[in-house]
């Protein structure tokens, strides 16, 4: 969505799983949505399109995760260079988790660059705030862009938008919906932006909103993290409460707009937006992205005004 907004059109989508294909269809029924593991998928068909864009799978590449073994089955990065290889795009855009940045993912870190490079890339690599780009929370996520050399010349990261989204202001009107007095209050304990959302694991529990250092930050914005409520609270919710996020709310704070649909039952709907790349960030890189593709080189003050103008434009 992001990518879109900023005028990229989407040729193809790959995901494994069936709510996040139903979820696009839904939304998007003329893109062409591919419910297949990313390691069956032959790219040549979409030779030479402009950008490659990937969310590699982030649990090998966290802080705390289990070290990656030779051959280990969850390292899908060997399949994307291996899909880049086929597709020959201009661009490449990949995400991952802030500890991929890390010192203990250096030298695998390393090998990809030199693999990018042999592709006839040149990259360069950030780890990005999703609060500094319009979204209510801080997410941060590793980012690595590949550009031939003639159009790295050209590429600026996204400059930081002048001010950040609270999430009191971001909810507020929904908080309010069914009557709830205390909505107004709420608001204005919610000035902060939240800790990062997260979507949790199929195999353990419902949703929530993360573990218990999250709870206690979403405690001090006056939210109950214990659970997702199915609606915002009633006319007679306690006015000092502290009400429960529903999945539209999250949404919002991952940088949705309301028009988009989830597919799915709330545990589901909840886990997609949870895991998703929030759309404002990637309209921010896509821009600067595109700007190197075309060979422009606009200045800080411009591109950060454009991006909130197309961002804003585009998913209404």
């Amino acid at each position: 969505m992001g990518l879109e907004a900023v005028g990229f059109d989407c040729v193809v989508a790959v995901e494994i799983d069936g709510h996040c294909c139903d979820t696009l269809r839904l939304n998007r029924p003329l893109w062409e949505i591919r419910q297949k593991d990313m390691r069956l998928v032959d790219g040549r068909p979409w030779q030479k399109v402009d950008l490659f864009a990937a969310g590699v799978p982030c649990p090998p590449f966290s802080i705390a995760g289990k070290q990656l073994g030779e051959n280990d089955d969850r390292d899908l990065f060997p399949d994307a260079l291996r899909l880049i290889r086929e597709m020959q795009p201009r661009a490449v855009l990949l995400e991952n988790v802030p500890g991929f940045a890390s010192a203990k993912f250096a030298h695998y870190r390393e090998n990809l660059l030199i693999a990018l490079h042999e592709l006839g890339y040149e990259t360069e690599w950030r780890v990005l705030q999703a609060a500094n780009y319009g979204v209510p929370q801080l997410r941060p996520r590793f980012i690595l862009v590949g550009l031939p050399r003639e159009a790295m010349a050209f590429f600026e990261w996204p400059t930081p938008f002048p001010r950040k989204a609270t999430v009191g202001d971001t909810l507020n009107d929904l908080m309010g919906s069914r009557g709830w007095a205390g909505a107004e209050r709420w608001r204005r304990q919610a000035q902060q932006v939240a800790p990062t959302i997260v979507g949790g694991s199929k195999k353990h529990g419902g949703p929530d909103l993360g573990p218990t250092r999250a709870k206690q930050q979403w405690r001090e914005l006056g939210v109950d993290g214990i659970g997702i409520a199915d609606e915002p609270p009633p006319g007679d919710f306690p006015a000092e409460g502290r009400p429960r996020l529903t999945v539209r709310m999250v949404a919002r704070i991952q940088g949705f707009p309301d028009t988009w649909e989830f597919s799915g039952k709330k545990t589901a709907a909840y886990r997609q937006v949870g895991n998703a790349f929030p759309p404002p960030v990637a309209a921010a890189v896509g821009r600067a992205v595109a700007d190197a593709l075309e060979g422009k080189c606009p200045t800080a003050k411009t591109r950060t005004a454009r991006q909130m103008l197309l961002f804003e434009s585009r998913v209404q």
